[in-house]
């Protein structure tokens, strides 16, 4: 099953998706700029192979619903996104203020 749900953070409209996998779920919250996900996010993929990309994203760990996400501190984020003010330890909702 697939969840795609609007958002509101502090009047910043965001997109949740919630993809229920066998044993998974994924989660994600995004708008036009970047995202944050659970800890199936490949952080040094993005940083590495994409780096061309500068995709600003960052990686919660332990995460089980989208709330959780939004509370969780981030495990890692991608060097685009060190860039515009976003670091590691960053509680999810905080980082996506910072996309806005």
């Amino acid at each position: 099953m697939v969840s795609v749900t609007p958002i509101m953070i502090e009047g910043h409209t965001f997109i949740a998706t919630s993809v229920s996998l066998p044993k998974t779920t994924l989660l994600t919250v995004s708008n036009d700029v970047g995202y944050i996900m659970c800890g199936a996010l490949d952080v040094a993929l993005l940083n590495d192979r994409l780096k061309d990309r500068k995709i600003i994203a960052g990686r919660a760990v332990g995460v089980k619903t989208i709330e959780q996400l939004l509370e969780a501190p981030l495990e890692s984020v991608t060097t685009a996104s060190e860039e515009i003010g976003i670091t590691k330890g960053m509680i999810g909702k905080d980082a996506l203020l910072k996309m806005v």
